[in-house]
């Protein structure tokens, strides 16, 4: 089931995922010339860090939400070396010249079909470009995930955390090569109940709220949260690099 982001309450919160944009960003090792894509660009964190890294070159960013676009524009306005599209990285992109790299972070586990992802990126990358990815991987937010069949008993699939090998092949089968592919661990801590709270509500549990009233929504958040053995959640982030074909 489809829902929009809270994309203002998203914008103000305090992130892991700029560390996870920074590290992908420097997978890229860009010269400052290139054109990049920033595939599920959000609000525009990771948008704004390309465009510090790109003084001679240009960002073309996508997302398929609306209230995301409204805050990415907002956040830079007026920027020349900017390109703004909504699009469903399930479809092929309206981008009439290749793209010298491909920059997405913690998008991915939010879409069933990579095979799908993967051949459309391949598609608007030159020969030779590059791409980083950043997203859930297999084990991602294991917790959570348990706090869920806590509550639930029975938990709706709305994530797709991906092992590296089965990333592997999907990415050869795209016409990728140099493919590199690998689960990190991590933890992320909030500063206590409340933060937890806004965190699971605003970027977590978006899918499952959707299917509740709007007076259910808090105690649901609520009783997950509870059910967590402290304010944080361990992550596994799946890493890829890796470069289109010649």
């Amino acid at each position: 089931m489809a829902w929009e982001w809270d994309a203002a309450a998203y914008g103000r919160l305090r992130l892991p995922h700029e560390l996870w944009g920074q590290r992908t960003l420097a997978r890229l090792a860009l010269t400052g010339s290139e054109t990049v894509l920033d595939a599920g660009c959000g609000t525009g964190r990771d948008t704004a860090a390309l465009l510090e890294a790109l003084p001679r070159g240009r960002v073309i960013a996508v997302d398929a939400s609306a209230s995301m676009l409204d805050q990415l524009r907002a956040r830079l306005p007026d920027t020349e070396r900017l390109t703004i599209l909504a699009a469903d990285l399930l479809d092929p992109l309206p981008i009439a010249e290749p793209v010298d790299a491909v920059l997405s972070v913690a998008v991915l586990h939010w879409i069933a079909d990579h095979q799908r992802v993967f051949d459309n990126l391949a598609a608007i990358l030159r020969p030779g470009g590059r791409l980083s990815v950043d997203c859930g991987g297999h084990g991602n937010i294991a917790s959570v995930q348990a706090a869920l069949a806590a509550v639930l008993g029975e938990v709706p699939q709305v994530w797709n955390f991906a092992a590296p090998a089965e990333t592997e092949r999907r990415l050869a089968a795209a016409g990728f090569v140099d493919i590199e592919a690998r689960l990190r661990a991590e933890t992320a801590q909030f500063d206590g109940p409340a933060a937890l709270h806004d965190y699971l509500e605003t970027v977590v549990l978006g899918a499952h709220l959707v299917r509740l009233g709007a007076d259910e929504r808090a105690a649901f958040v609520r009783a997950v949260a509870e059910r967590l053995p402290r304010p944080a959640i361990g992550y596994v982030r799946l890493e890829v690099h890796a470069r289109r074909a010649a």
